[in-house]
């Protein structure tokens, strides 16, 4: 029988020293961390099939001996084979977070940031008070106003922009005439980030801009793989624009050898792997729709709109989200994001990312019984 790590075999005292969350092999080790169904880190419990996993575990002897490409282009190439795209418009990077970091230092001075929102953008920059904050209010589910957030960014005199679509932590999606019209009145900004991390989950068909990025000269796309592949330990990103001065600038402050072999050969996988991963999607899409439906049902919980992978709640009374997340690691082997380390939100609010039908139903039955614990009058 597996029992649950206690309170004192979690390492709580990492949590204090990053904005985002620790490894569950941080928390708890390697050998737990396989007992504990994570709903804090966000990755697709369908994609690589068994079949990939299987090429990458019989190739791993030779993999780990051998040295990645030393020119970016040769997984460039291979990745646009993959987006339909032009090799030269995008870059490959080890993770979205490297590419933010590259991005903050190379292109971004002073840039519009919608709160809550992924702290990279507001950490990594060069100086963190050239990071102009829009505060989103949770009265309004968090939602971002594109034509307000225009106005006040043209009011302040800022030249960057940064829209997040689907948003994390929030969920919210804009759809493509949304984005679409947001972006033609952006034409004079310098540049408009637009992170496309979640985009694959929203619906089909995805709602991304990229296949208009030849409309747009100040537009860059930036892209998690680790989110929508399921492979957030192998760490990969991209981004694209059509303007290749600004790639240019970006792929020449890459460091040589900057992916993992392991990364590499993954990618060289997915030509062929297409119609299992768009099933995947499918399946991660009424997933989430029926984790939204049942977590609604739940007393004690306001659950706002989502148009991604995972919900985001509020515990309206009882525990604070870090009260919650301990109970759910130490008393039922579930791990959920605590959101009360992200600039805009109070220690209630929770993100759960969907593990699969069976995971997700585990989840919400423990919510119920710890919200109903702490009801009044019982």
């Amino acid at each position: 029988m597996i029992t649950a790590p206690t309170q004192a075999a979690i390492r709580s005292d990492l949590f204090p020293d990053t904005s985002h969350s620790p490894s569950l092999a941080e928390l708890v080790g390697y050998e737990r961390a396989a007992d504990i169904i994570d709903f804090c880190f966000i990755a697709n419990p369908y994609y690589p099939t068994p079949e990939m996993i299987e090429t990458l575990a019989a190739g791993l002897p030779t993999l780990i001996k051998s040295y990645p490409s030393s020119n970016h282009a040769t997984t460039e190439r291979v990745l646009a084979e993959v987006l339909g795209v032009d090799a030269g418009d995008l870059i490959v990077g080890n993770g979205a977070t490297e590419l933010i970091v590259l991005i903050n230092e190379v292109l971004v001075d002073r840039i519009g940031v919608p709160v809550p929102t992924f702290g990279e953008y507001i950490e990594k920059l060069r100086d963190p008070a050239g990071a102009e904050l829009f505060t989103l209010h949770g009265g309004c589910d968090y939602r971002l106003d594109l034509a307000e957030y225009l106005a006040w960014a043209r009011e302040g005199g800022l030249k960057a922009l940064l829209v997040i679509n689907p948003g994390n932590p929030t969920g919210q999606l804009h759809s493509l005439d949304e984005m679409v019209e947001f972006l033609e009145q952006a034409a004079d900004m310098d540049l408009v980030i637009v992170d496309e991390s979640f985009i694959d989950f929203a619906t089909d068909p995805v709602p991304s801009v990229l296949p208009l990025a030849g409309r747009f000269r100040n537009l860059l796309i930036v892209r998690s793989m680790s989110k929508h592949y399921g492979v957030p330990g192998l760490r990969l990103g991209f981004c694209y624009s059509r303007n290749r001065d600004m790639i240019a600038r970006l792929r020449a402050m890459l460091p040589t050898w900057h992916l993992n072999i392991l990364a590499e050969y993954f990618l060289t996988l997915l030509p062929a792997t297409t119609v299992a991963y768009r099933e995947s999607l499918a399946r991660v899409t009424r997933d989430v729709e029926r984790l939204h439906e049942d977590l609604s049902t739940i007393p004690g919980l306001f659950v706002y709109p989502t148009g991604s992978n995972f919900v985001l709640f509020r515990t309206e009374n009882g525990p604070t989200a870090g009260e919650l997340q301990a109970r759910l690691l130490t008393e039922h082997l579930m791990y959920v994001r605590d959101c009360s380390n992200k600039v805009g939100m109070d220690d209630r609010h929770v993100r759960v990312a969907s593990q699969g039908r069976e995971s997700d139903a585990r989840l919400v039955e423990a919510l119920r019984g710890v919200m109903a614990e702490a009801r009044p009058g019982r």
